[in-house]
């Protein structure tokens, strides 16, 4: 079997399925990607590259239809050769959402079609309006809209689909979810596991399991995630609590969502607007995996703040690793904590609330033993890689083969 990947920055949702593929003899594997990500992988690799930038010209609520245009284009012209040369793919299985893969199936019309969908925007009940009213205007609602345009192509296009998470999955237009599984990539379990033993050094702080630690964790320092709720209750607990420390693992940046209109990032927002000891609060950007790992093992509370949107992987490896959830009762989290369970939720917004639990929290630390494990119970049950990925391979060859049929 020949599968085609295509994915902007891949190997990203399909790192582990690539990987469990690896040893099979009769699959080869390939990957369409953008010229500039410098992510090293083994799959034979094909570049493209957008000739252009969206026309200024064009109007507002269409630039991302039109980017995604000029990024199948350069795609389609990048795969061009090879489909000359004979190349034909049994599966194309590509990220929805960019339009990379907005023209295969003009290109490769009998490969079959395998899809990945994280979101589908709504301008109502979703990410968009949680954190802004301005969703709600015209404007706005025209932009949302039409960054569907390219998913929809997909949907069209597709074979079958897939979507990480039940949330997500109920984001989808109805008219297709039920050719679109419900299928995590899953979590390393053996890799994201409890060590109590074990300890961080950042900066020349060593931090254990028997210290006060909070952490934070996301690809950017955005209100998407939480992040001014965080920084504020950090502020707060700073003053009572004279051992804390607070680690945040991310980039400076806006992932998700629009930036600040004053031009500043939300980190130096932060400093200038909060009272913050910098001696307890460490801020050392994105990390390896295993010292991540390792501060899901050591911390006393790890927040996880979301709007209604994507679910992050680190919630989950972070559940798997047995750290105690304090997350946002938001839908994408109590899909995975049920309160009192598993982990707790807390208002997204009510800050003092928030300052509330983690004081009893880190003065009662050993009775929310029960909590940490049945997160990685969790984990184990549901959404661990053992399981998931031979289901995920029965899943390709099923599409491969024409014989799916219901939604898994």
């Amino acid at each position: 079997m020949q599968i085609l990947f295509m994915h902007n920055n891949f190997p990203g949702q399909y790192r582990r399925i690539y990987k469990f593929l690896k040893p099979k003899k009769k699959v080869k594997m390939y990957a369409a990607t953008l010229e500039t990500n410098q992510q090293q992988f083994e799959p034979q690799r094909v570049n493209y590259k957008p000739h252009r930038e969206p026309s200024e010209k064009i109007h507002p609520a269409l630039i991302t239809t039109e980017q995604a245009t000029i990024l199948g284009q350069a795609a389609y012209k990048a795969l061009l050769p090879s489909q000359k040369n004979g190349f034909r793919p049994d599966v194309i299985m590509a990220h929805s959402g960019w339009g990379a893969n907005m023209f295969m199936k003009d290109l490769f019309p009998d490969s079959k079609f395998l899809t990945y969908y994280e979101w589908y925007y709504h301008s109502s009940n979703s990410d968009a309006d949680f954190l802004r009213e301005d969703a709600h205007d015209a404007n706005g609602q025209l932009r949302i809209r039409m960054k569907n345009t390219s998913i929809l192509q997909d949907m069209a296009a597709m074979d079958w689909g897939q979507c990480p998470t039940k949330f997500q999955h109920s984001k989808l237009p109805a008219a297709f979810r039920d050719r679109i599984s419900v299928l995590h990539d899953g979590v390393d379990t053996v890799f994201f596991s409890p060590n109590q033993k074990a300890s961080v050094t950042i900066g020349d702080v060593t931090l254990t399991a028997d210290d006060e630690v909070i952490t934070y964790v996301a690809r950017g320092m955005e209100p998407y995630r939480g992040f001014p709720q965080f920084i504020e209750m950090v502020s707060k607990l700073q003053k009572i609590r004279p051992n804390l420390h607070v680690v945040v693992l991310g980039n400076d940046r806006v992932a998700y969502g629009a930036g600040r209109r004053d031009g500043k990032t939300y980190k130096e927002w932060a400093l200038e607007k909060f009272e913050l000891d910098m001696r307890r609060l460490h801020m050392p950007g994105l990390q390896s995996l295993e010292t991540f790992r390792d501060m899901m093992r050591i911390t006393s509370a790890h927040v996880y703040l979301t709007v209604p949107f994507v679910l992050s992987w680190s919630l989950m490896e972070a559940m798997s690793t047995g750290a105690l959830i304090v997350g946002s009762d938001t839908d994408p989290v109590k899909e995975m904590i049920t309160d009192g369970h598993n982990g707790l939720l807390v208002d997204f917004f009510d800050v003092d609330a928030q300052v509330a639990k983690l004081c009893h929290i880190l003065d009662t630390k050993a009775d929310y033993q029960p909590l940490r494990d049945e997160a990685r119970r969790t984990i184990l049950g549901a959404y661990n890689t053992r399981d998931l990925l031979p289901r995920y391979w029965k899943l390709i060859q099923s599409v491969a083969n024409g014989s799916q049929t219901a939604n898994v």
